[in-house]
């Protein structure tokens, strides 16, 4: 077993609600960090201290996510919709009133994003055009968490009816329904450089997948409790995920066997359920959000 050493770097504080959403910047120097306290913050890596407020909204935001094309930030505005800032002049573009939801993920690809909403729905937005496209309804219960594979241009959706689902993105047909895990899937990640989807629910199941025929190749017990999130370093080598056991844990890739626990007892973690994880790809550093309002970095040394 390999050994990992931890070192736990920074903890940033400003928010005044739990955080829900983190995202990569178009450079990938800079995060962005959202909570329920509808503030939208960018960090520096390099000066991690000092949060520069993007934007304050009216209700919690759980969704972020990146145009790098475009150097655009979208804002998952609960109940409301989508407001789109120029990361360029740090001002807002456009807004857009999608839903009277909860938008719990949103993912960018070309010229089109991808909602997921509390209802069961996927709507789909012409960035160019800044118009609704498409309302996809998927299921009677909330669209929790989406993946795409570039590659082979599909869209992977995870629902609170325990289920995920396949999407073609070229012509928003489905391809597949898996029976996943046995309750909400809250994770969701497909593995740079490898025909590989892994899935991760409040059953505290990881299930890994081969996205060529999406049959279930392994089924491991991951968590104590929910894992909320998982992301994968950027040569797809390892990944991470995080839960409401309070608790990121290090995975290999290839053997899916559990390389380290970072955790408050041993490592001054957070102290409350860690909302989402980040493997940055500017300094391989990990960034987790918890509902303790804080954000950590950690650098491990593989």
């Amino acid at each position: 077993m390999i050994k990992i050493q931890v070192n736990k770097l920074h903890t940033l504080t400003g928010h005044n609600d739990c955080i829900y959403a983190l995202v990569e910047g178009p450079d990938p120097r800079f995060f962005y960090t959202a909570s329920g306290d509808g503030m939208v913050v960018e960090w520096d890596m390099d000066n991690p201290k000092d949060g520069k407020l993007m934007a304050k909204v009216a209700h919690s935001v759980y969704a972020l996510e990146v145009d790098k094309e475009r150097n655009l930030l979208f804002i998952g505005h609960n109940f409301e919709g989508i407001h789109v800032i120029d990361l360029e002049n740090s001002k807002e573009l456009w807004s857009i009133k999608v839903t009277d939801q909860s938008i719990f993920d949103i993912k960018a690809i070309g010229n089109e994003l991808y909602v997921g909403t509390g209802d069961g729905v996927i709507i789909i937005i012409d960035i160019e055009n800044k118009t609704i496209k498409k309302h996809i309804k998927i299921g009677k219960k909330s669209v929790r968490v989406l993946s795409i594979d570039p590659s082979k241009r599909q869209l992977a959706i995870g629902l609170s009816d325990n289920s995920i689902k396949i999407f073609n993105l070229s012509d928003h047909s489905p391809i597949h329904n898996l029976e996943a895990h046995n309750n909400s899937v809250f994770a969701l990640g497909y593995a740079p450089n490898k025909p590989i989807l892994v899935s991760g629910g409040r059953d505290a199941y990881l299930n890994i997948w081969d996205s060529n025929a999406y049959s279930l190749q392994e089924s491991i017990v991951a968590h104590m409790f929910a894992i909320n999130y998982l992301s994968f370093r950027e040569d797809g080598k390892y990944f991470v995920t995080c839960s409401m056991d309070k608790s990121i844990k290090v995975w290999d890739s290839e053997t899916y066997k559990l390389l380290k626990v970072i955790d408050k007892s041993r490592y001054a973690g957070h102290g409350t359920s860690i909302n989402k994880v980040l493997w940055s790809s500017y300094n391989h550093q990990i960034v987790s959000v918890s509902d303790d309002r804080k954000i950590s970095i950690w650098e491990l040394q593989l």
